[in-house]
């Protein structure tokens, strides 16, 4: 059921500014940011801006130009080089910080060019308290997280978008391919393709939420629990399209598909 207050809420925050960039990523959250811009300051007053660089999925970038232009909402994509940043590349459990750094300040310079108010992003409350070093770098570019700032979580968050018709208010989250990389394992381009290549295959099998953990040489799948059957009767297209991607060995994860999953091997000052 509708909220009309907390879309309301979110609206009236929106109006407190006269301008904003929105960091946009395609997903549910950072979708309806910029659907309210759009509605609340119109389009010569706000545009969406979505980073694209080795560790965003094309797959991703696409689905994100499509909706923008079935949304209406103006869209702007620019390159970020997060990964000339060699502290971002040793994946020390700080490396989301570093991102959003290389972003917001990409963000940033794009916003004073364009003589814009704010920067914006998608955190919704649901966020706060969840292990997010991304949060720090936007407190200190001083992102404004109208979500948060109108105490809407994640339910409430997507049923504003089915309300405005985003067709994404059911899209799983997707984050970037940089999270499936175990802390200390470096992140590189190759193995960022490797990653990117194998999920584009098992989305292609019918696969819409899944990870690759990448161990390599072996590739750690995780699906939801109750598509592990669905799996498994595909197991030879399945380890046939992985290792075309260039793991060795192929496996799925008992526990099933758990978001931020990799967080369990930070250490304990990092929680």
């Amino acid at each position: 059921m509708i909220n009309n207050d907390d879309k309301q809420r979110l609206l009236d925050i929106m109006t407190r500014y006269d301008s904003a960039i929105v960091a946009f990523s395609g997903g549910v959250d950072s979708s309806v940011v910029a659907m309210a811009a759009f509605r609340a300051l119109g389009p010569q007053n706000m545009v969406a801006v979505m980073a694209n660089s080795p560790s965003v999925a094309q797959e991703e970038l696409q689905l994100a130009r499509t909706l923008a232009l079935e949304a209406g909402f103006p869209l702007e994509i620019v390159a970020t080089e997060e990964l000339d940043d060699p502290r971002y590349r040793a994946n020390d459990g700080q490396r989301c910080y570093f991102c959003k750094s290389e972003l917001f300040s990409t963000l940033t310079r794009l916003r004073e060019q364009k003589r814009f108010a704010v920067v914006m992003d998608g955190y919704n409350q649901d966020d706060v308290g969840d292990y997010r070093p991304g949060l720090a770098a936007g407190q200190e570019w001083q992102v404004v997280s109208p979500l948060k700032l109108a105490g809407l979580g994640k339910t409430a968050v997507r049923d504003i978008a089915r309300q405005w018709g985003l067709k994404n208010w059911d899209k799983p989250a997707s984050p970037c391919l940089s999270s499936r990389i175990p802390y200390q394992t470096p992140v590189t381009i190759e193995n960022l393709r490797q990653v990117e290549e194998a999920e584009a295959a098992l989305h292609r099998l019918g696969f819409a939420n899944v990870r690759v953990r990448h161990h390599w040489p072996v590739a750690r799948i995780e699906v939801p629990q109750n598509e592990f059957e669905h799996l498994i009767e595909l197991r030879v297209e399945v380890t046939d399209a992985v290792k075309k991607a260039g793991y060795r060995f192929v496996s799925l994860d008992l526990v099933g598909l758990t978001s931020g999953g990799l967080n369990v091997l930070l250490k304990q000052s990092h929680t």
